[in-house]
């Protein structure tokens, strides 16, 4: 039987079925969205898979979202989702819900030993040996009307995940791993949404550990403004100015139009819209007092950690070989490093906020014994 697509551009007809959903178990959930030179993602379209048909929500006509805000955010209802990180991030700013509980087949695979960070095509072809086509993957999703390759590439998606997760969840719950995936979808999700502080924006760029104090509070400067001024403009923050040009600038500090736009991947547009303010930013820097800079960043781990980092790895992929786990979902490599901070090098260490839920109750004695006995 061929399966039914319905497309929904009106709110009453969107508030009816999401009536209906409320009643399922699960709904499956993907979104297209475009976010090449914007802050924010801009949604072109929602699918809904109910294991039988697809549904494609229209967010460029529907100006009503409390009855998808309440299914999303409903206890009683999984959301189904492959590599949720950026969908969820777009429900985010489209009707400010993070949907919960969430599935990710993504992590889901990874669980069931198959792979970890497995693709959503390779993932179709593994369960339900089908070949997706990926000529839309790229295509415009704010263009209207859609074409009809994309909206049945757009229905295909919801569709697959749906009969992909009627495959998974049994397997997951056979396997007791329910309770695990959940936790980590959980924590994914509490993070959705949370703006770092434009104020320590510089912490994040790279390369920071690099640069002295007096240079870190140029380097503040500059990334506490193109922080803000992304948010305010709606526009992604290498438009406005390159991270890879960041640290350069506050090292060599020019001082004139032209000595900037001589920084390597300094952007000719960057020089000519913001220039001028990045070359106050420098001046601003320049002259906060001694007392006021950063303290330089930490370093990466020395090659003498190594050694230390594989002893902890190795009790990870001890529990995975176990649970028949992708080993990379155990133990993740910032959680390792996080641990080998707390007391490198002479120790002694302790179990850091990063190893936190079932990964700290399973393997948290251990891990610290491994990294106590040296």
């Amino acid at each position: 039987m061929q399966a039914k697509t319905v497309f929904i551009d009106r709110n009453d007809v969107l508030a009816q079925w999401c009536e209906q959903w409320l009643k399922l178990p699960y709904v499956a959930v993907d979104t297209e969205f475009v976010r090449t030179e914007t802050f924010y993602p801009i949604a072109g379209l929602i699918q809904i898979g109910d294991g039988e048909h697809a549904y494609l929500i229209d967010p460029l006509a529907i100006t009503d979202w409390a009855p998808l805000v309440d299914l999303l955010a409903a206890p009683g209802v999984i959301k189904v989702f492959h590599s949720c990180s950026e969908d969820l991030e777009v429900f985010h700013h489209l009707c400010g819900v993070v949907p919960q509980p969430l599935f990710d087949t993504q992590l889901a695979a990874a669980y069931l030993g198959m792979d970890f960070s497995m693709g959503y095509s390779r993932l179709v072809k593994a369960l339900l040996d089908l070949d997706l086509a990926k000529d839309e993957t790229r295509s415009d999703w704010l263009q209207r009307p859609l074409s009809p390759t994309q909206l049945q590439y757009a229905a295909d998606d919801a569709l697959h995940l749906a009969q992909i997760y009627e495959l998974m969840a049994p397997r997951i719950e056979a396997a007791g791993l329910t309770s695990w995936l959940l936790s980590d979808t959980a924590d994914q999700g509490s993070h959705v949404g949370v703006l770092q502080d434009p104020e320590y924006a510089y912490q994040n760029i790279k390369q920071a550990w690099r640069l002295k104090p007096a240079e870190l509070a140029i380097l503040k400067m500059l990334a506490e403004w193109r922080e803000r001024e992304a948010r305010q403009r709606d526009q992604a923050r290498n438009r406005i100015l390159r991270e890879s040009a960041m640290v350069p600038i506050a090292q060599r500090q020019p001082d004139s139009l032209q000595a900037l736009s001589r920084i390597e991947d300094m952007h000719p547009r960057s020089v000519r819209h913001d220039g001028e303010m990045v070359l106050e930013l420098i001046r601003q820097g320049q002259s906060v007092p001694e007392p006021e800079w950063p303290q330089r960043l930490p370093e990466p781990l020395p090659p003498d950690a190594n050694r230390l980092l594989k002893s902890l790895r190795r009790v990870g992929q001890q529990h995975a070989a176990k649970l028949n786990i992708a080993p990379e979902v155990m133990l993740r490599k910032k959680v390792l490093e996080a641990i080998v901070r707390t007391g490198y090098p002479a120790g002694p260490y302790s179990l850091p906020n990063e190893l936190n839920g079932w990964r700290r109750e399973l393997m948290g004695a251990e891990l610290l014994d491994v990294v106590n006995a040296g």
